[in-house]
């Protein structure tokens, strides 16, 4: 969540168009099956699926959308599969794996508890599967110029101190205002507001991108905001964002969500598996398994997608055309590379 723009390429042919399209009606009906999963971790040790076709959960932010679109046109372009993408929340995409209607979660943030309860020493419906390559890092942020505003504000002493600059009607025009992004992101803010006494009350822009263009006209007015972000995060190119500096994160500081007394972790991103899509293995596994790459080039794809306008597809393709000697190690070793 944060290069400059690889060189452009022509747009897929049609047929390859009608055959994402097509993905995408499949991949829209198992997404409502997915909304109707229980939570209960039930064993799917045989799943009936086409093994020409690989299904990747696909979670709402950006970053996360433009690593599913490279992978995606490279097992249908260089490998011959078909991918469904499968829109669902983070913690679902765990529970559709465990169900057997996902064979992979992209961009894995810690969940040490949904891996305990699907993984090798929980119901083993699910495995890890590397890292990403990605370095991720969460936490609250301000613009740099409301540091040189208010000396100290990037920290939680100045939050403390200054919450009143924050405050909108939303908030009743006294209480602080932290601006949060989509509401189905697994947060800890709350707590943190409650263990430092903060007067800030939480608003949900409602998705990333919202949050995204309520963030930039605020920092083109130059107006006061405090929110929740993340990085890799293709946006800290464009403006200069400090990140507010809590009590580093040791391990048990969050376990009440309701009282956190420390920042986020960081994370060493990684890749989920449904356990049956690994254990099959083949081309599309040994693809999904080898792929890593940096912050930037996944920086490079969200802001072609975010900020261009790109399709995540024509985004993808354009990087793809322009980073050979990065994807093709991650190609299995039967494929001429």
């Amino acid at each position: 969540m944060s290069a400059p723009p690889a060189a452009g390429r022509a747009r897929p042919a049609p047929r390859r168009k009608r055959r994402l399209r097509s993905a995408l009606v499949r991949a829209t009906a198992v997404a409502l099956a997915v909304a109707l999963v229980s939570s209960c971790a039930v064993r799917t040790t045989s799943v009936l699926r086409d093994p020409g076709t690989v299904r990747i959960a696909l979670n709402g932010w950006v970053g996360y959308e433009a690593s599913a679109a490279v992978l995606q046109t490279l097992l249908e372009d260089e490998l011959g599969y078909q991918v469904q993408l499968v829109r669902v929340d983070e913690q679902p995409s765990w529970q559709a794996m465990d169900q057997g209607e996902v064979d992979m979660v992209v961009e894995n943030w810690g969940h040490e508890d949904l891996m305990e309860l699907y993984g090798p020493e929980g119901n083993g419906t699910v495995v890890d599967g590397g890292s990403t390559g990605n370095d991720g890092t969460l936490g609250w942020y301000v613009p740099r110029y409301l540091v040189e505003d208010y000396p100290g504000i990037d920290t939680v002493e100045g939050v403390k101190e200054h919450a009143g600059i924050f405050a909108t009607p939303e908030t009743g025009g006294e209480t602080g205002q932290f601006l949060a992004g989509d509401p189905a992101f697994v947060t800890q803010d709350q707590g943190m507001i409650n263990h430092f006494g903060l007067d800030l009350e939480v608003v949900y822009a409602g998705s990333e991108a919202a949050q995204i263009t309520e963030v930039r006209q605020r920092y083109a007015a130059e107006e006061p905001v405090l929110f929740y972000f993340y990085e890799p995060q293709w946006l800290f190119e464009e403006l200069d964002l400090v990140h507010v500096e809590f009590p580093e994160y040791t391990d048990g500081c969050d376990a009440d969500l309701d009282d956190v007394a420390c920042d986020y972790p960081a994370y060493d991103l990684n890749k989920i598996f449904r356990t049956g899509f690994a254990e099959e293995g083949g081309p599309a596994y040994e693809l999904l398994k080898n792929w890593q790459w940096s912050n930037a080039d996944q920086n490079a794809v969200a802001k072609m997608i975010a900020d261009q306008g790109m399709d995540p597809q024509d985004a993808a393709a354009a990087w793809v055309e322009a980073n050979p000697d990065a994807w093709r190690p991650w190609l299995p070793a039967s494929v001429d590379r």
